[in-house]
This record gives structure tokens, C-alpha cells and sequence, in this order.
């Protein structure tokens, strides 16, 4: 195994903290018979674990060792495997280098831990290549990492050698990318000193537009907008705006949902990050994704000044926004920053002269979203409806019609109004009292 991995060439370094290099100098030892038993058998113990980790952050099962290869694979960026994410595989002598190196991987999927095992009296590969995962929550994991990278490890399995190999993940590159943003599809920006780090998040919620009763003319303005940016035509910045509780974010989500396997990508980030916004932007830009750059629940206070980096960044600034790039924000306020009786036209302010002006100032942002569309609170019957569509998914909520609108009003007296948000608190309230039964 020790002189297989030192032979990579285009995959040179796939981990180098990782497993792969601790049990190349395992195996190092092993041939060259200078080592200590025990402090093998407890290194070896310690990569067990770590696999097992990897196994239980992204769900992996049955073949733990091929999982964790795949994963490499599909995570590793280098220069091959970014030009792939772009242009699929071309002809070139890079792909003479590519080819050496899935056969090297190919031999390792094929691995025989049998050697290692009966010379130091230990079977934990051998369980872990034949890995039965207690089975998980979907929400304990990642889920989206787990289907792509289960699927691939299954490919390489079967392939007949390095030319099936090549094929393989160069077709998993241009599908689904290459690196965290192509087995993940939303991150946020971690607060931290230091460079910039974008980190996925791993658990996002399932929903999708149908499960958003009523706000079709909402949601087909976002649909339309969303799609023409996917296709690379002219797509306009878009804010979403009004009542709380209407599902505008989770309209954001579900887009999400359904359009991340046609490379559409999501990045939350917070107005206290929007210095950063050019170096994000310049991260992704040359990448084969759509982004859409989110602030949600969006609003700024008087005293607030981030709101001008983000106007720099939508339009005003010297570097024109790629075209894979989009922001979308949600915000109660139509005009995202608060406004005074002292920003009325009329009225007097002794310390600021130019008063017009600054409050000019203030309502151009939302003017740089080149889309606005409206969530407002539903009517009465517009609120029995939501209800009454959320509660047909739930078999188990066998509440008359009459019963279940009549509880559904007291509830919204009580609980601050009619709101979509309002309706699925009350369907959550109902599901707990049955599950209590």
C-alpha cells in the first residue's frame, strides 16, 4: 500500500492529515518488518475510529474503507478534477496521468487486509468492509454526501479497471463538481479570525414549493427568475418582503431543493459579514455552480452602515458580479433599513443638512434588487386553507373539518394571528397531543 500511494501523481496528497497517509506508513512498517505490535495494532485502532466517524457523519455503510476512497475522491479539488467539474473529460496527456492513478485506486477499493490481520491477531478491517450502520435518522447526517458518494463507491466497485475508473469520476466530476461544494449544497461563513472559511451546512430542511400552500404568483415569479439565472440568462437580485411568518424563506429552501442538481448552490450570510462579501464572491466566481448569495430575515437599523457594502457589491463597484453569482434576501421591511418621522421629506433635521439626501441613501439598496415580491398575512379563509392542506399530509389528524377550522381560529386568536407560520405551529400542536394519546 506504502508504495502504491507515494506513486500518485495528480492525487498526490487527497488527505494529507488524514487516514489514507497514517496507514500508507502503517503498511511501510508492516513489509519492512520494523515495527511494535502493539503501537501498530493501537495506530491502526485509531484510523478504525476515525473511519467510523467519517461513516457516522455522512451515513456511509457497507464497505467503509470504499467509502471513505470515494469520498476522496470526491472531495479532492486539483487542477484535473477542477477542469473536469467544468468541461467534463478532455483529450489531453493529463488523462495518462489520471488513468495511473485510478488504477492505483482501483487496487486499493480491492485492498487485501487479510496479511495485516492474521499477523497481528486483529479482524477490524474486515468488519469495517463488511460495515451493517445502525440505521439513522436522515437528520443525523448528511444525507446529500451520503447518496452521491455511496453511488460513486458502488461504480468504482464494479468497474473492470482504470479506463472504467477514469470514465467514472470524470462523469461524477462534470455532474455533481468536485470538493464541498459539490457533495454539499448550502454553506454559511464561519465567524472566525483568520482567512475566510465557507462551511457547508450538512442539515437543511426538505421542503419543496408545493408544500407552501397558496402564494402562487410569488412563487412563480421566483421560480422564473431562478430559472433564467440557471440557464445563464439575464436574472435580476431579488427581494423577498413582508409580512413574517408568510414563507419567504421557505421559498428560498425549497428553490433550493429543487433545483440543486442543476448546480444551483447557497450561500447564507449574515450583515455583519458583508465585508467579506468580495472575497466570497471572488472564491466562487470561476466555479462550475450557480450560487445565490442569501440575507435572510434582512433589516438594518439607522445607526447601520453594512448595508453600503452591500450596495458596492450588487451594483456600484468597480468588479462587475459574475454571472454565477446571485443575492437574494428576505426581510420584513420594505425598504430593508428603518425608517424615522424624521426621514419624512417635511420634516426638519438640525444635524444632518443634506437630510434628503442621506434618506435617499438609505431607500436606493432595495432599488439595487432589480425583483421585489410581496408575502403578506393571509385572510381567514386563506389561513383555513394552509391548515387544512397541512393537516391532509398527516393521516393521523382525524379531526372533523368543522372541528379542525374551528380549533384552528382559536389558535391564531391566541397565538398573535393568521400567518402560514401560525398554521404549521398549530398542525405541530395537534401532532404532539396525538402522539401523547
Amino acid at each position: 500500500m506504502h508504495q502504491e500511494i507515494s506513486s500518485l501523481v495528480i492525487y498526490r496528497n487527497p488527505d494529507p492529515d488524514g487516514i489514507l497517509p497514517v496507514l500508507a506508513d502503517v503498511f511501510r512498517q508492516f513489509e519492512s518488518g520494523s515495527f511494535i505490535p502493539d503501537e501498530m495494532i493501537g495506530t491502526i485502532y485509531d484510523q478504525t475510529h476515525r473511519l467510523l466517524d467519517l461513516a457516522t457523519r455522512f451515513g456511509f455503510n457497507e464497505d467503509l474503507w470504499q467509502c471513505y476512497l470515494a469520498w476522496l475522491l470526491a472531495v479532492t479539488e486539483n487542477p484535473f478534477s477542477l477542469a473536469c467539474e467544468k468541461t467534463g473529460a478532455r483529450e489531453g496527456s493529463v488523462n495518462l496521468l489520471a488513468k495511473r492513478d485510478f488504477k492505483i485506486f482501483k487496487s486499493l477499493f480491492d485492498y487485501d487486509f487479510r496479511p495485516i490481520e492474521q499477523a497481528l491477531g486483529i479482524d477490524c478491517f474486515s468488519i469495517l468492509r463488511q460495515y451493517k450502520a445502525i440505521e439513522k435518522d436522515k437528520r443525523t447526517y448528511n444525507r446529500n454526501v451520503s447518496e452521491k458518494v455511496l453511488a460513486l463507491r458502488a461504480a468504482i466497485g464494479q468497474a473492470a479497471d482504470e479506463n472504467d475508473v477514469f470514465h467514472i469520476v470524470t462523469d461524477y466530476y462534470r455532474n455533481h463538481g468536485v470538493g464541498m461544494f459539490g457533495i454539499n449544497k448550502a454553506f454559511r461563513l464561519k465567524d472566525a479570525e483568520g482567512p475566510l472559511t465557507i462551511e457547508p451546512i450538512t442539515n437543511t430542511v426538505e421542503v419543496r414549493l408545493k408544500d407552501l400552500i397558496g402564494y402562487e404568483s410569488q412563487k412563480q415569479r421566483l421560480v422564473e427568475n431562478t430559472e433564467a439565472f440557471l440557464l445563464g440568462a439575464r436574472a435580476n437580485n431579488l427581494l423577498l418582503y413582508g409580512d413574517s411568518g408568510t414563507g419567504k424563506s421557505t421559498c428560498v429552501k425549497a428553490i433550493l431543493n429543487e433545483y440543486q442538481d442543476r448546480g444551483l448552490r447557497i450561500i447564507e450570510i449574515y450583515k455583519h459579514q458583508f465585508k467579506d462579501l468580495s472575497a466570497v464572491i471572488s472564491r466562487i466566481k470561476n466555479r462550475n455552480y450557480r450560487f445565490i448569495l442569501l440575507m435572510d430575515d434582512l433589516s438594518f437599523e439607522d445607526f447601520e452602515i453594512e448595508y453600503k457594502y452591500l450596495k458596492a457589491v450588487i451594483e456600484g463597484g468597480m468588479e462587475v458580479t459574475p454571472d454565477n453569482v446571485l443575492l437574494y434576501a428576505t426581510s420584513n421591511r420594505r425598504h430593508l433599513i428603518r425608517e424615522t418621522w424624521t426621514d419624512r421629506k417635511d420634516a426638519f433635521n438640525e444635524n444632518d443638512v443634506h437630510h434628503s439626501d442621506t434618506v435617499e441613501e438609505k431607500i436606493s439598496l432595495v432599488n439595487r434588487f432589480g425583483v421585489s415580491i410581496g408575502f403578506f398575512k393571509p385572510s381567514q379563509q386563506e389561513y383555513l386553507d394552509i391548515v387544512k392542506g397541512i393537516a391532509a399530509r398527516y393521516p393521523e389528524i382525524i379531526l372533523p373539518e368543522e372541528v379542525l377550522t374551528s380549533k384552528a381560529f382559536q389558535w391564531s386568536m391566541q397565538h398573535g394571528g393568521f400567518s402560514g407560520r401560525r398554521a404549521q405551529q398549530f398542525i405541530n400542536h395537534l401532532l404532539g397531543q396525538s402522539a401523547g394519546n
